[in-house]
């Protein structure tokens, strides 16, 4: 029984594929002192975010992925961080998708772009 078709939707498979570059290059480049407070911060919301987008695989996805969630959100308190972004569990209250992620990062990258109003 196949779960999962064999193409996903246009620009989720690059994106995934980017993601695990992306994810191979910090792992190539970290090692112990190399952490700045913001690297990591930004490391767990790519965790996050990932997390919550693979949660809409298949139903079952959310609860599996449950211990994820509280695995970073304890990992974030350990480090004196912020708790976890708007929207994820153990969050605040779940906001539309476009609201989540790191104000810091909204910010460095400007508004997202919209329709014309």
């Amino acid at each position: 029984m196949k779960l999962l078709p064999e193409a996903a939707a246009p620009g989720v498979g690059e994106r995934a594929a980017e993601a695990a570059e992306a994810a191979c290059h910090l792992h190539d480049a970290v090692g112990p002192g190399r952490w700045s407070r913001e690297a990591a911060e930004d490391a767990l919301e790519v965790i996050e975010t990932t997390a919550q987008a693979l949660a809409t695989a298949h139903p079952a996805a959310p609860g599996a992925l449950a211990p994820v969630y509280a695995a970073v959100a304890g990992l974030r308190h350990s480090l004196g961080l912020p708790p976890p972004a708007p929207g994820l569990p153990g969050g605040a209250p779940v906001l539309p998708p476009r609201m989540l992620g790191n104000p810091r990062r909204s910010r460095l990258h400007g508004p997202k772009p919209g329709p014309a109003a």
